[in-house]
């Protein structure tokens, strides 16, 4: 018996070291390790591969008396099961795939894989023919994804922070009279973008945990200047004798980088698989708010996993594409705050106008600069929304949604939202929560 023991123990301990060790998520606000992508995203090519899921029907081991010590294994564990290994495999002989990688969504109980297709293969007839095959959950192209922000060159607060009063979208929302009432605490935002300078001195203390779905690279993570112009404009530290004051400076951020810079002078990407990987981190969080600085086309399995976040009761930020049209991910899924940059003209019906020209924020290696964009619009729009969270932590999307529109103030002759007004609105109202 004793010798039978010790071999369970031992393959329980084989077992286990497959298991994926989850981000450790550390307290008092220092920022975990990164948790590195399984495979690098530099591979994939949108033009030619293609993304398939299979159902994944994972039973979880027996955990009742008399069960072996291999019951106990993690349950937050969930991998490939043998029918959709089995699946896989037949499929990628059947039509001649290379697999470049695969992960499970546990949310939609499926297994998906970017594939790479045999050469002198039409993509459309390929997903036409697999997605009448009985196997194929789900078949689609690889999509391509840009975050929006056009990087420009280059009454007074209490607070100690140098730059406040250049910060013109903190001025001209009147954040700092917003943030007399609240200033975000207990607001957990989700941060989909490029990576983050963790070690910023105005970001450090804000950044909960990271994971990193592109690459294994800390080094591209802390310089990749998206990510980190967005998340000082949402919360970067107040009264620290540094640089900024965010929007919401006591809110705290998870970072999930899915989007990475090809070239040092070409604007951040992102592709299904990196996004529909965050997705799925998010959805077995608590995050309330998920800031999508971001957009692309309309996209079957990235739709299924925002769908599950909003039936979820998270809101979601995004940023208006560039071209005004509301025809992709996320911007067109009822229920999303679409964030334009404010202008002379009337924003379409529903679309949130918030400042996005000229916006100080910080940038990698502990700096500060300007940028410009409706990704720095959304920004914005995520930092009031953790304002008004804090105080009434039970507001729906829709109700958010309207108290920004409702509560919008003009500013140098534009019309755009306005934190104090936003705060007053549920701060004047009965049985706030605090």
């Amino acid at each position: 018996m004793k010798h039978r023991f010790i071999m369970l123990v031992m393959a329980m301990l084989a077992l286990s070291a497959c298991v994926q060790s989850p981000v450790i998520s550390t307290p008092n606000n220092h920022a975990s390790a990164i948790e590195p992508a399984a495979t690098s995203v530099s591979s994939m090519n949108s033009q030619r591969d293609i993304v398939l899921a299979v159902a994944n029907p994972v039973e979880p081991p027996a955990t009742h008396a008399g069960s072996t010590l291999l019951g106990y294994t993690p349950p937050s564990f969930y991998g490939a099961g043998q029918r959709a290994v089995s699946d896989l495999t037949s499929l990628k002989q059947s039509y001649g795939l290379r697999e470049v990688s695969g992960w499970p969504i546990k949310a939609l109980n499926v297994y998906c894989v970017v594939l790479e297709m045999p050469p002198g293969v039409s993509r459309d007839d390929l997903l036409k023919r697999l997605t009448k095959d009985s196997r194929v959950k789900l078949a689609q192209p690889l999509n391509d994804y840009a975050v929006y922000s056009d990087a420009t060159p280059p009454d007074s607060t209490h607070y100690n922070d140098p730059y406040v009063n250049l910060q013109r979208g903190f001025v001209e929302t009147n954040a700092a009279i917003a943030q007399t009432v609240s200033q975000g605490d207990g607001v957990h935002i989700a941060v989909i973008d490029t990576g983050v300078d963790t070690s910023h001195p105005d970001l450090k203390g804000r950044i909960h945990d990271m994971q990193n779905l592109v690459d294994d690279s800390a080094a591209s993570f802390n310089h990749d200047s998206h990510g980190t112009e967005v998340a000082g404009i949402i919360a970067a530290d107040a009264d620290n004798h540094q640089g900024i004051v965010g929007i919401a400076p006591k809110a705290t951020l998870s970072v999930y980088k899915a989007c990475w810079y090809d070239t040092a002078d070409a604007g951040a990407r992102c592709n299904t698989f990196t996004l529909a990987k965050a997705l799925a981190a998010i959805i077995d969080t608590d995050a309330r708010i998920v800031n999508l600085s971001l957009g692309g086309p309309a996209d079957p399995l990235l739709d299924k996993l925002l769908d599950q976040l909003l039936d979820q009761g998270r809101i979601i930020v995004t940023a208006l594409p560039p071209s005004g049209n509301l025809d992709g991910f996320p911007d067109s899924a009822p229920g999303v705050i679409v964030v334009r940059v404010s202008g002379t003209s009337q924003a379409p019906a529903g679309i949130v106008s918030a400042p996005g020209t000229d916006i100080l924020t910080t940038q990698p290696g502990g700096g500060y600069d300007f940028t410009s964009g409706s990704s720095m619009a959304a920004a914005h729009v995520s930092g009031i929304v953790a304002l008004m969270l804090s105080l009434k932590p039970r507001l729906d999307a829709q109700q958010v949604h309207d108290v920004l529109l409702r509560s919008s103030k003009v500013s140098n002759g534009m019309l755009q939202v306005n934190a104090a007004s936003a705060v007053a609105a549920l701060h004047d109202t009965q049985n706030v929560n605090h």
